[in-house]
């Protein structure tokens, strides 16, 4: 299988442009890589670029699981992750929002405001 193309320039902007609009500022992320199944029936692991960040204790992590094929997830601590209950995205943007509001919806629940 060939390598996952890392993070683009066009990629980042848009992960960095939603977190903007988002937070209402400058929201630091860091590019790493992460090995992750690519299909629950695969045995061995693939390293996968990934696009992390942390606002206010919550971790964020978008994988790139292929060309234009995003994953993502939120925690708070490593035993408790948390998704969007969707597997697999074709669009960054709609990825990263989906977990936005995934992580909006989940502090509402916690507070009881859902």
């Amino acid at each position: 299988m060939p390598a996952i193309a890392d993070i683009t320039d066009n990629e980042q902007w848009t992960v960095r442009t939603t977190l903007q609009e988002r937070y209402g500022r400058e929201v630091e992320y860091q590019l790493a890589d992460a090995e992750i199944r690519l299909r629950p029936s695969d045995r061995d692991l693939t390293q996968v670029p990934v696009i992390y960040w942390e606002v206010d204790g919550c971790h964020f992590v978008v994988f790139k699981s292929g060309d234009r094929r995003y994953r993502c997830q939120f925690y708070y601590r490593l035993y408790q992750q948390l998704g969007t209950g969707v597997a697999e995205y074709d669009d960054l943007t709609e990825c990263v929002v989906s977990l936005l509001q995934a992580q909006a919806d989940h502090e509402a629940r916690e507070r009881g405001d859902l």
